[in-house]
């Protein structure tokens, strides 16, 4: 019997997810909000965590989510090929299953089954787009300058969290803007977020 954990902030979807591997053999299911509290330990998986990728948006450390030490870190990744970031953020921490949020069901039940082996399985849908998705084209800092005016921040609110003069948060922001196209701030913000990476 696999145990499977279903990670998604969007209940319905959630309880779909798990009704889908549900009625497949061989599972046993249980669901969680990324945000919300964790099932209890008698009911928590520990083989395989079926994750949506928009979960992972915003989050730097995907090895210190509270479901990754919890599922051995065998997670098989509900991704969109659009999101390049997600998919190389998730793949760097060493995530074993990708799915395709347009795939057919038997896809996620396979992956699961696939992953919970030990083995990595990639849906070929997003084969190209792993392939493609190249590192962030911003530096570590100039990403934390971003996700900071992403939430808000001004100029001297950004030195004063990261230590830096108000100077240099402009220059960040500025190199940040021109390196990924962008017409402002703001745009920048758009970019680097649909991008999944913030």
């Amino acid at each position: 019997m696999v145990r499977v954990l279903v990670v998604h902030d969007a209940l319905l979807l959630r309880s779909a997810l798990a009704q889908l591997l549900l009625s497949a053999d061989g599972l046993e299911v249980s669901s969680m909000s990324s945000r919300g509290e964790e099932p209890d330990e008698d009911d928590l998986p520990a083989d395989v965590c079926v994750v949506d990728g928009d979960c992972l948006d915003g989050t730097e450390d995907l090895c210190r989510a509270p479901y990754w030490h919890r599922c051995a870190a065998r997670l098989v990744v509900l991704a969109a090929p659009e999101r390049p970031g997600v998919l190389r953020r998730a793949f760097d921490a060493g995530v074993l299953g990708f799915v395709a949020k347009d795939a057919p069901s038997h896809r996620l039940i396979d992956a699961v089954h696939t992953v919970a082996k030990g083995e990595r399985f990639l849906d070929e849908t997003l084969t190209v787009a792993l392939l493609e998705a190249s590192r962030s084209p911003l530096t570590a800092r100039e990403l934390h300058v971003l996700a900071q005016a992403a939430q808000g921040c001004s100029v001297a609110e950004i030195a004063g969290v990261l230590h830096l003069s108000r100077g240099t948060v402009r220059n960040y922001l500025a190199s940040a803007i021109r390196k990924v196209g962008a017409r402002n701030r703001v745009d920048a913000i758009r970019i680097v977020q649909s991008a999944g990476w913030v």
